[in-house]
């Protein structure tokens, strides 16, 4: 039931003068410095900033989720109480059922031993008094709120059987399971494609409406901010160097971080068109493609309950060196399987594949082993990929190594120069996974993707966890790279305005096929496939005044779509 409306909103979440620092070698240093905010019944406040400016760590310690070599200090009220200090079995209470938060990396937040399903149930049963039909129930009937696909399938699925994207959505459905009056929103939507992204924040924005509760949304995505958000806190290096209104801060930015940050923001339809783009196809035939498949099909064996399927098939695609060719589609339409039978991790059922001259259609793992050092992959999710027991200069330097290219010396100096590469600081080569951002993470898994030059490379959503500042340094880098060295590269992305920039070519996936391919101008704009039309309609657009007016035509036609039926 809605709570009354009342003249004033009330504050459900009063933060202030709030501290964190982390103890590391000997030293404190501060993540997050004399924060003070406010957020209201019915409000979505969005934080953003760089990677490892303190939005996550300043969250998380709300709930005292923080390691134990964290210090935190300053006031957290939650309606009028102060949770600094409480025991944890009050915390654990709050927990869930008054504040619940979306985590950044599902498949490192997901237990991976138990189903999708389980889990939920487990958060329901903890905090209501369900029986195990009840829960059950409840648990598909939230599946289905967030999308998934068979959601009753999906109820018995491990983390590990879904895509990026449908963990995530299994994530929210936990996440929003016991109506929460606070939700903490840990990049809601990093692995989402757009169609269902717009899906997601009209789910958040009818959730907190229907309890008038209030959501802290953290992002790299403007065009997200633009969407839900009321009211935002800039960060930079732990500090809140600016708030206001959306309207205020994205029209009238006052600080120059602040307008450097909307500076940088990728959006559709501003890229310029470059030379190879608009290369004859006849200049192409004359050379041999990296990447090619021809009728290709790929299966999943049956695992268990879960039957066996088609992920993909007549795929027809190639990619020239020196050309980066944009891979777009909804979660689970079978982008990233593509990616991964590209460099010899899955095998092909039908059809001909060919990766830089080697025929692999039925490759064995020593057939394989020569690819590996002409091909690099940069996984979705790097808090899964990166070995948690492993300092990141010896993940980063473990290629070199193996391949036999450097040791001693010269493979310090190759780590070091390969951090330098992605922005990351020398000094880093000594930390674990666990002590970085989720965007320092992913800069790390993509200095290990290069480290042997590759002659493809594939990109997983590589600018999921960066924010826009970082991932326009991070494109430029790529252009750069691939510039000097002319690898091909399959960029797999939901981010159509990213694609737009960086990619030559596009094609795009629907349900395990091809829909169409051709230039971006073509792609984006001048589709004819009515998916590709429907996919870059949902695209949200940095500007809060413009989405809203787009969403709001969006649900009118919606309505009158409705009332025709």
């Amino acid at each position: 039931m809605t709570p009354p409306a009342t003249a004033t909103a009330e504050t459900v979440l009063e933060v202030t003068d709030l501290g964190v620092d982390f103890w590391v070698d000997g030293t404190f240093y501060p993540a997050a410095i004399g924060l003070t905010y406010t957020v209201k019944r019915g409000e979505v406040l969005a934080i953003v900033g760089e990677s490892g400016s303190g939005k996550s760590s300043s969250s998380m310690a709300l709930l005292g989720l923080l390691p134990a070599n964290s210090k935190v200090t300053g006031s957290v009220k939650l309606l009028g109480r102060e949770l600094r200090g409480v025991s944890q079995r009050e915390l654990m209470h709050v927990r869930g059922s008054e504040i619940a938060v979306i985590f950044q990396e599902p498949m490192t937040a997901l237990n991976p031993v138990y189903t999708i399903g389980f889990q939920i149930m487990e958060a329901l049963r903890s905090h209501f008094d369900l029986n195990p039909a009840q829960a059950k129930a409840r648990a598909i009937d939230l599946l289905t709120k967030v999308e998934m696909p068979d959601p009753a399938i999906a109820f018995n699925k491990y983390p590990h059987q879904l895509s990026g994207g449908q963990r995530q959505r299994a994530m929210i459905a936990q996440s929003i399971s016991c109506d929460p009056v606070l939700l903490i929103a840990d990049e809601p939507t990093t692995a989402l494609d757009v169609t269902v992204q717009a899906e997601i924040l009209d789910l958040l924005r009818s959730l907190h409406k229907r309890l008038d509760s209030a959501i802290i949304l953290i992002t790299h995505d403007m065009g997200v901010v633009a969407d839900l958000a009321d009211n935002i806190l800039v960060m930079k290096d732990g500090v809140g160097v600016e708030s206001g209104t959306v309207v205020d801060v994205f029209t009238k930015p006052q600080h120059p971080y602040t307008q450097s940050l909307l500076a940088a923001v990728p959006s559709l339809g501003t890229a310029v068109v470059q030379v190879n783009e608009q290369e004859p196809i006849n200049e192409k035939e004359h050379r041999a493609p990296v990447l090619s498949f021809e009728d290709v099909a790929i299966d999943y064996p049956k695992r268990g309950r879960v039957p066996a399927f088609r992920a993909a098939e007549h795929i027809n695609l190639e990619i020239y060196p020196g050309e980066i060719l944009g891979l777009v589609g909804e979660s689970g339409s079978g982008k990233t399987t593509l990616g991964r039978a590209s460099v010899g991790l899955l095998p092909i059922a039908e059809g001909r594949l060919t990766v830089v001259g080697h025929d692999i259609s039925n490759a064995n793992n020593r057939e394989l082993r020569p690819l590996r050092r002409k091909t690099g992959i940069v996984f979705q999710d790097p808090g899964s990929s990166l070995n948690p027991r492993m300092p990141i200069g010896q993940s980063i330097g473990e290629p070199l190594l193996l391949a036999g290219e450097a040791s001693g010396k010269d493979l310090d100096h190759r780590v070091e120069e390969l951090l330098s590469s992605v922005e990351l600081p020398t000094s880093y080569r000594n930390r674990y996974p666990h002590e970085l951002s989720g965007g320092q993470r992913q800069r790390v898994g993509i200095a290990r993707a290069l480290a042997l030059t590759p002659e493809l490379l594939v990109a997983d959503e590589p600018t999921s966890a960066l924010d826009v500042s970082v991932q326009a340094r991070f494109l430029d880098l790529l252009q750069e790279l691939q510039e000097r060295l002319q690898f091909a590269c399959l960029f797999v992305s939901h981010d159509l305005a990213v694609v737009d920039i960086l990619a030559h070519r596009i094609a795009v996936m629907h349900r395990g096929r091809l829909v169409e391919q051709g230039t971006r101008d073509e792609i984006l704009r001048n589709p004819q496939d009515p998916y590709t039309q429907r996919l870059i309609a949902a695209v949200p657009l940095p500007d809060p005044l413009a989405q809203r007016a787009r969403r709001e035509g969006r649900m009118a036609s919606a309505a009158q779509s409705a009332g025709k039926d």
